[in-house]
Parts: structure tokens; C-alpha cells; sequence
């Protein structure tokens, strides 16, 4: 196959995508991002074959995936039990797969008139709806949004009106008017009128990001915050079972006078029926000191027989939220029947998980209501703000030893921090190994713990009562914009051609 240019050029593709990544946790430098971008939207044209529009935006995202997700050999090579070439392979094919889903929307260009218009407002439109895809397409995989690279800048302010998904088409548009600068030099000063259009949009992000969009409920929670730090390759074993349990009651013990302790995702080292003595006495430790104590842990229903990953209420048992986004081949194997058996990654400890009807996510402590979320459901913004509608706070457990010594922790706790920007309330994340922290509405860190150690985490929060506009709308005025943008866009070509 003749490719559409000079092999050095998918080379400089590749590598423009590999600099994207770092805009995000844990390296922040969110320039990479604009210019990652800019590189990219250079190279697109209309006039481009469709072929040739995808091609390069499979190797541009080829780049990003590679370097942004290597995490993905460390669960497949340390805890899927794959050998070293084979894991390698499965990564490549994995962020390959990826890189296609994130090639497919940008297609559209071919269908868009040669104009200014199409660079400036089209491509962030077809990055806005590259993004969305992910979110859904093969059970989703929304990680790596070029929004993510403003967390911690002022734009992060336009996330209280349109998500993580408005920030990014604000990438988008500044990768644009930084490519139209190299694309239209012999005639710059159209493309210089801009510059008021880009100070106005900074500005808005501070007016957005100091408004106060949720109101303090003055009702002071008391935390204590559990990180074990367990191996993941004890952690389904029978003979450390007893020891685990004592180190999480020994963990535990001398936090008991606050309102609410918090065990990490799936930290019960069984199912419930297996602990009922266990379980019996921390109900009754937490009836003597008057606190609640919820944790992660796998349930078993057996009217259905089925396996949920739930967050349940230990001091009560009258709470339980089963986790209804679930992680391929962690917790389910896609075309089970095919795969099962066939190699030790396929039968991980715990893959048979059934999906969560995601009701009764709202955990009642004293006058307030957490919204209870587990592991992969926070990289989700409408699922994240449909949950925590009429919540105070919001909670996820987790457990990212999967991740090993990777960025990937990171990277999950800054889409976290998104989280709580855009919908004004404060984020509780326990982990079994870290990142364990609160941040607060604004998406500012108040404490955290470091990684691989055995910790705790104790600190008084408060809730926040109120909606953001995002909180409201979730993604849909956004995705209408882009939606729109490309119809007329689409249109106007095709007007054009007619006129000819």
C-alpha cells in the first residue's frame, strides 16, 4: 500500500501523538496538549481522501495510546499472567484498537468544505465527538481526554458549564488557531482577530471558575479513609484471608470515634457468607461507637447467582450499590463461551462480575447523602453526574494495583479532580493502594496519601448542596454544538457544490 506521504512524516505523527500524554497526570504540562494537537489538525485537510484522513489519524493516535496507556502491559504482563512478548503484543493491538475509534469520527472531514471555518470550528468539533465515542464504543474507554490537561488551569471554570468535553473542544480550538498561524502565514491578520475571541474565553474560565456554584452544608463529617495496601496476588488467596481481615480491623480500631470509616474497592478478601463472624463483629463495633463503615466488596446473590463488585454498609447492612461500569476482562470476559480457558488472562480471580442496575447509589450519613461510585464509573462525567444528583458528596473506592508503578493511578485521579469540578461537590477516593485523598469542589487537593503503603487518612469534610449547569445538562448542549457545527459544515460543502 503507497502511503500519503513520506514515511519521516508518520514518524513526526507518531511522536506529536506521543507528546500528547504529557499534558496529563502525573507530568501537567499542558502545552504538550495544543501543540500535540496542533501538529495533527496541520496535517488534516478536506481535500484529503477519506483513507488518507484516517490513516493518519489512527498513527497520530497510535502515538497518544502507546505512550499515554502503557499501563495496560502492567495489568496484562504482572496480573493477567501473559508472558512478556505476548502482553506486549495484546498492549499494542489494544492501543491500536483504540487509536481506530479515535480515528473514525475525524473522517468526517472529508465531507467538510476546504475552508477556514472547517479548521477552526470543525476539527475541535470532531475531537469533541472522537472523545464522546469513546465513552460508549465497546463498552467505552473515555481515558486520555484532551480536557484533562486543564485541570489545574482556569479553564477548568468551563467545566462547570459543559464537562471535561467543553474543555476539550477549547483545546481543540486553540491546536487550531495555532495550526491556521503555520497554514495561513502569508496572511496572518484574519487569523490575529482571534486573539480577543481566545482572551475571552480565558476570562470566562476564571469568571466561571470563582463562581460559586454549590453552597456549603456546614455539617462537618469526620473520615477516616483505609488504605491497605494489599498484594493483589494475595488478595483472593485462603490462607492469607484471616490475616487480611485482621489487618483491616487493626487499621481500623483506633478510628472508630469518627462518623464514617471507608474501606477501598472489593477490600473484603470474600463474598459476605464467607465472613459472617467477622462481619458480626464490626457491626458491632460500629453500633458501640455510634460509626458508619462502608466498604468494597464482592457479593453474591443467590437467588440469581450472581457475582456483583458493590459498596456495602457493614454497620447496618441496609446500603449496598452494585458497580454497573464494568472493566473488559477485569471484571467480565466479552465473548465469554470463545475465551474462556483458552489462557490464564481470561480467568482472572473475579472476572464473572454482573453489571449493577446503578440504583440506590445515595449513602445517608447524619443529614447528608454521598454518591456512592466504584473504580472505572469516575472516568465517566454523565454517569458521575446523574449519580450525584441530590448528593452532597461524592465517593469512589478503588483499587488501582492493577496499575503497578504506572501513571495510570495518576491519571485516574485527575479525571477524579474533573469530577468534582464540574459538579461543585467535594470527591472521596479510597484506594487500596493509592491514590487515597479528598479533593475538594474546585477540584484542589485537601490531603492525600502516598502510594504503596499502609496508611490511613483521617480529616473532617464538609458537603456542598446545589447544581452546576453542567450538573443540569450533562454533555448534551455540548454534543449539540458539535453535532450542529458539523451538519452546517457538511452542508455548506455541499451547497457549494451545487453552485459550481
Amino acid at each position: 500500500m503507497k502511503l500519503p506521504f513520506k514515511s519521516s512524516r508518520w514518524w513526526l505523527l507518531f511522536f506529536s501523538g506521543a507528546l500528547y500524554p504529557l499534558g496529563m497526570a502525573p507530568f501537567n504540562f499542558w502545552p504538550a496538549v495544543i501543540i500535540s494537537l496542533g501538529f495533527f489538525f496541520y496535517q488534516l485537510n478536506p481535500t484529503k481522501s477519506a483513507k488518507e484522513t484516517f490513516l493518519i489519524s489512527v498513527c497520530f493516535g497510535f502515538g497518544i495510546f502507546i505512550t499515554g496507556t502503557s499501563w495496560v502491559y502492567v495489568s496484562i504482563h504482572e496480573y493477567g499472567f501473559i508472558p512478556m512478548p505476548f502482553a506486549f503484543l495484546a498492549t499494542v493491538l489494544f492501543c491500536l484498537f483504540i487509536s481506530i475509534l479515535f480515528s473514525i469520527p475525524f473522517v468526517l472531514l472529508r465531507f467538510m468544505p476546504d475552508k477556514t471555518s472547517t479548521y477552526l470550528i470543525g476539527l475541535p468539533s470532531l475531537l469533541v465527538l472522537s472523545e464522546y465515542f469513546r465513552l460508549f464504543a465497546f463498552s467505552g474507554f473515555p481515558w486520555l481526554f484532551a480536557g484533562y490537561s486543564h485541570t489545574n488551569t482556569v479553564l477548568s471554570g468551563w467545566a462547570t458549564v459543559g464537562g471535561v468535553l467543553i474543555v476539550s473542544y477549547i483545546c481543540g480550538f486553540l491546536a487550531s488557531f495555532l495550526s491556521q498561524i503555520f497554514r495561513e502565514k502569508e496572511n496572518l491578520k484574519p487569523i490575529l482577530k482571534l486573539n480577543l475571541l481566545i482572551i475571552v474565553t480565558i476570562s470566562g474560565g476564571y469568571i466561571l471558575q470563582n463562581i460559586e456554584w454549590s453552597k456549603s452544608t456546614n455539617e462537618e463529617i469526620k473520615l477516616a479513609l483505609i488504605q491497605p495496601n494489599i498484594n493483589q496476588a494475595e488478595k483472593w488467596s485462603g490462607e492469607k484471608r484471616k490475616e487480611i481481615l485482621k489487618q483491616l480491623k487493626t487499621q481500623t480500631l483506633p478510628y472508630l470515634n469518627n462518623d464514617l470509616i471507608i474501606w477501598p474497592e472489593a477490600a473484603l478478601p470474600s463474598i459476605p457468607q464467607n465472613l459472617p463472624q467477622f462481619l458480626e463483629e464490626i457491626k458491632d463495633l460500629s453500633t458501640t461507637y455510634k460509626s458508619k463503615l462502608v466498604s468494597g466488596a464482592i457479593t453474591y446473590e443467590q437467588g440469581t447467582q450472581e457475582f456483583f463488585n458493590s459498596i456495602i454498609d457493614l454497620s447496618s447492612s441496609s446500603f449496598q450499590y452494585d458497580k454497573s461500569k464494568l472493566v473488559p476482562f477485569g471484571e467480565y470476559v466479552p465473548f465469554e463461551r470463545l475465551l474462556r480457558g483458552i489462557i490464564k488472562f481470561f480467568d482472572l480471580p473475579m472476572s464473572s462480575i454482573s453489571k449493577g442496575n446503578a440504583r440506590n447509589t445515595l449513602l445517608p450519613i447524619k443529614s447528608s447523602y454521598i454518591s456512592a461510585n466504584i473504580c472505572y464509573e469516575v472516568v465517566y462525567p454523565d454517569f458521575i453526574a446523574r449519580n450525584s444528583s441530590g448528593a452532597n458528596l461524592i465517593l469512589t473506592l478503588s483499587n488501582d494495583a492493577w496499575f503497578g508503578a504506572s501513571i495510570g493511578p495518576k491519571q485516574h485521579m485527575q479525571m477524579a479532580q474533573m469530577r468534582a469540578i464540574e459538579n461543585s461537590k467535594p470527591v472521596i477516593r479510597v484506594t487500596n493502594n493509592g491514590i487515597t485523598g479528598v479533593i475538594d469542589h474546585k477540584g484542589n487537593f485537601v490531603k492525600t496519601l502516598p502510594q504503596f503503603v499502609q496508611s490511613e487518612l483521617e480529616l473532617s469534610v464538609t458537603g456542598r448542596s446545589g447544581e452546576t449547569f453542567y450538573n443540569r445538562v450533562r454533555s448534551s448542549l455540548v454534543l449539540f454544538l458539535v453535532v450542529m457545527t458539523c451538519i452546517i459544515l457538511i452542508t455548506r460543502k455541499n451547497l457549494l457544490r451545487s453552485t459550481k
